[in-house]
């Protein structure tokens, strides 16, 4: 044999070899010929890390063989001719489905993004539109009408509100005097809520209220408007109702051109 003929097979050999490393790297594993890419393994570890988990050399020779588990699990399962079962269809269908729907959405909201300056404007326009009063009241709930006006009756005739909330069926308010402390009208049942709402500061309710719950006797002790909480705060709510508004818009665009029988 020549020399030159040994160095090319020397050579070829090399590549080969190299090759072969390269592919090696590419694949945290190869199982019955069907590759698991380490990017898939990345893939995994990035999740668990994002929880908390520390990457380190255990937890990644934990998620190839999870990884490899679960490969074998699907081969014998296609094997079996399992995804060619009805049931199984359906379920691929649906998780088919519901990614390509996440995909769009993050399309589409990446292409309409909702800028700083929509968040301000909507912002403005919720403070605006504000306008709510919160209520700071104090209730007596009983059982029957009669024991209300009873109630009513004493705190009439000089009785403290206070003592006389012992009796409340309210327990959580009872201890407290009646308090409910600061409330919008939206946080009652509509009876309790527009009796609150007809009444001036320091009054009591002329005739008992009737709600669900039983017979009320109400006192506002105090009313203010409702501040907006800073922009800082409310943000990413508001990112989300822009978001879902144009999630909303663009449902209504598919469906405007849509041929639906």
């Amino acid at each position: 044999m020549s020399i030159p003929r040994v160095r090319a097979r020397a050579i070829a050999a090399g590549v080969l070899f190299g090759v072969a490393s390269v592919a090696w790297a590419q694949n945290a594993a190869v199982v019955n010929n069907k590759p698991i890419p380490t990017a898939k393994v990345d893939e995994f570890v990035h999740a668990l890390t994002a929880q908390g988990r520390p990457d380190s050399p255990e937890l990644r020779a934990a998620v190839r063989e999870e990884l490899i588990a679960r490969e074998l699990f699907v081969q014998e399962a296609e094997r079996k001719g399992l995804s060619r079962n009805a049931e199984v269809q359906r379920q691929l269908d649906q998780a088919r489905q519901e990614i390509l729907i996440r995909a769009l959405i993050r399309d589409h909201l990446k292409a309409h993004p909702s800028t700083d300056a929509d968040i301000q404007a909507e912002y403005d326009k919720l403070a605006k539109q504000g306008g709510e009063k919160e209520y700071k009241a104090r209730h007596i709930l009983v059982e029957k009408e009669d024991e209300a006006r009873k109630i009513l009756d004493q705190l009439r005739k000089g009785a403290k509100f206070e003592d006389l909330a012992k009796q409340s069926k309210d327990t959580g308010s009872a201890a407290s005097g009646g308090d409910l402390d600061w409330n919008v009208p939206g946080t009652f049942v509509k009876p309790f809520a527009d009796a609150l709402a007809s009444l001036e500061k320091g009054k009591l309710t002329e005739n008992p209220v009737q709600t669900q719950f039983g017979w009320h006797v109400i006192r506002l002790d105090d009313v203010r408007d409702v501040k907006a909480p800073p922009l800082e705060q409310v943000k990413p709510q508001i990112q989300q109702e822009l978001e879902r508004r144009k999630v909303q818009a663009l449902q209504q665009e598919l469906r405007a051109k849509a041929k639906i029988q």
